[in-house]
């Protein structure tokens, strides 16, 4: 338990760090909403896309953050390691997703 309650705390700090980034993709995302809201998007249509966007960019993603972080898989020994990496996978295409969804709505409507 103190291992997940580190890792959340970890979070927080990264995040404190980066509040600036994090408030412009809040900014841009809540845009994409409104300007594919404003075009009467095809949102039911475009979300299993957008959700397999989201997964295929988590399972690509997998290999790559623990070299990203000076780490590889072959270090990963411990199941907090690996919960962690696939949390983190997981919510970067959850946010690819979130992002995808807008864009694929919006061009799925006739103009």
């Amino acid at each position: 338990m103190y291992e997940i309650w580190l890792v959340i705390n970890i979070l927080w700090e990264i995040a404190l760090g980066v509040w600036p980034l994090l408030l412009v993709a809040a900014l841009v995302w809540m845009a994409l909403m409104v300007l594919a809201a404003q075009r009467g998007a095809a949102w039911s249509r475009a979300w299993p896309l957008a959700a397999a966007l989201g997964a295929v960019v988590a399972l690509v993603l997998i290999p790559l953050v623990p070299s990203a972080v000076g780490s590889s898989l072959a270090n990963m020994g411990y199941w907090v390691d690996w919960a962690n990496l696939l949390a983190i996978c997981g919510g970067l295409g959850a946010a690819a997703a979130a992002f995808a969804w807008p864009l694929l709505a919006r061009r799925g409507t006739s103009p």
